[in-house]
């Protein structure tokens, strides 16, 4: 219930579907709740990629994750509470005919913040046109490995499906350390 929220918080997170569940966001993990999700949707953009960023998503989804790491910090909740905005996959590097970006595995981006994440880090780069990872690849395995890690949680741990181990991060996934205080 975000209705006790003051006004004025509930306008710093927007009055946008996104801001107002990250407020709520923000009071699960207040109450003890150990894994909250918000979903922004409407990223799929294959038409129009700048006009729906610039006027919609990108404006809203800025004050809806810049107002949660900020209410958390001033919490105390973030040394604890991971972070993460990420979407399944990456955005093709050159827009196509109808003005729009497509899915693209080799190369994109995400934002962790909290849990041990040292701040204000850029870690790795794609080449010029956005097609390849230039330098310091993180694999998908890499990438909840050091999720893991931040949790405290072993990466190395295994469930089993019968007598058949299934690891946490696929086998020989490493942890990015670097992005770790």
């Amino acid at each position: 219930d975000i209705s006790s929220e003051s006004e004025k918080t509930r306008d710093t997170y927007g009055r946008t579907m996104v801001g107002q569940q990250c407020l709520l966001a923000r009071r699960l993990i207040e109450a003890g709740i150990p894994f909250v999700t918000v979903q922004h949707a409407g990223w799929d953009h294959h038409t129009m990629v700048f006009k729906y960023l610039k006027d919609r998503w990108l404006p809203t989804f800025d004050m809806a994750y810049s107002a949660l790491l900020r209410d958390l910090e001033d919490r105390g909740l973030l040394d604890d509470t991971l972070v993460l905005a990420f979407g399944e996959f990456g955005r093709t590097p050159k827009i196509n005919n109808r003005a729009g970006r497509d899915h693209y595995v080799r190369c994109w981006s995400t934002a962790l913040a909290g849990c041990g994440v040292k701040g204000g880090l850029v870690y790795g780069s794609s080449d010029e046109d956005g097609v390849e990872v230039k330098d310091s690849p993180v694999t998908e395995g890499d990438f909840f490995a050091t999720i893991y890690q931040a949790l405290s949680i072993d990466p190395k741990a295994e469930n089993l499906a019968g007598v058949r181990p299934v690891p946490l991060a696929p086998f020989g996934s490493k942890v990015v350390s670097d992005l770790l205080g």
